[in-house]
């Protein structure tokens, strides 16, 4: 295999033109799809490609725990310079389990404060916010689903832009674009050469919206 068994690790450098084609060629929803199932996949192959390497090349490490059987010969001879791999492997597995749970715990963090900012307001669909800062977002979760809009915002639409702007968010939670966000995030924590495909899908999920308020 020699450099092969190391490819899931760098098969995502071919993120960055697979997002340009989805962008530029793909309908936004269908690009939102691919490129979040690819970005899924690869991220999974290769934190698995980590773990192996570990295994791979710590087995037969002094005071390693793991049964030798983990770590056929034939196997280590097939990975290059399998000791280091595996030492480096170590670290770098750590810093992805490290990264993931903390993007979790960010998306958490700010999904539940931006609930909490919403109590004591009637639980109608459109929750309007004092501000005097435009902005307007979807919140999936909590009791029910909900567009957060602010009274700035409000005041610099006319009625028909109202509209256009709540078909656009309501398109957002209808399709769940805030699943597909955190996936593609989870996967660019767990490999950096997926940043491109975690900036087109924001790109895409726009557009996906986009379009649905427009029909």
């Amino acid at each position: 295999m020699g450099i092969f068994a190391l490819l899931p690790l760098i098969l995502p450098l071919t993120a960055w033109p697979i997002a340009r084609l989805a962008e530029q060629r793909l309908h936004p929803r269908t690009a939102t799809l691919l490129l979040t199932g690819v970005s899924t996949v690869m991220a999974l192959c290769s934190t698995l490609c980590l773990a192996l390497l570990m295994v791979v090349g710590t087995a037969q490490l002094p005071g390693n725990p793991l049964p030798d059987g983990w770590s056929d010969p034939e196997v280590r001879e097939s990975v290059p310079r399998h000791e280091i791999a595996g030492k480096a492997a170590i670290p770098a597995l750590l810093a992805v389990v490290a990264s993931c749970a903390r993007a979790l715990l960010r998306h958490g963090r700010v999904r539940r404060r931006a609930h909490a900012a919403l109590r004591g307001l009637p639980r109608t669909p459109v929750a309007v916010l004092p501000d005097t800062t435009p902005y307007a977002y979807a919140l999936p979760g909590g009791p029910r689903d909900r567009i957060v809009v602010s009274t700035a915002m409000l005041g610099c639409l006319a009625s028909r832009e109202r509209r256009a702007l709540f078909a656009h968010e309501r398109a957002h939670l209808a399709a769940r674009h805030h699943r597909h966000l955190l996936l593609v995030q989870l996967a660019a924590c767990a490999n950096p050469f997926l940043r491109p495909l975690r900036t087109a899908v924001a790109y895409t999920a726009e557009r996906w919206a986009d379009e649905e308020a427009a029909r």
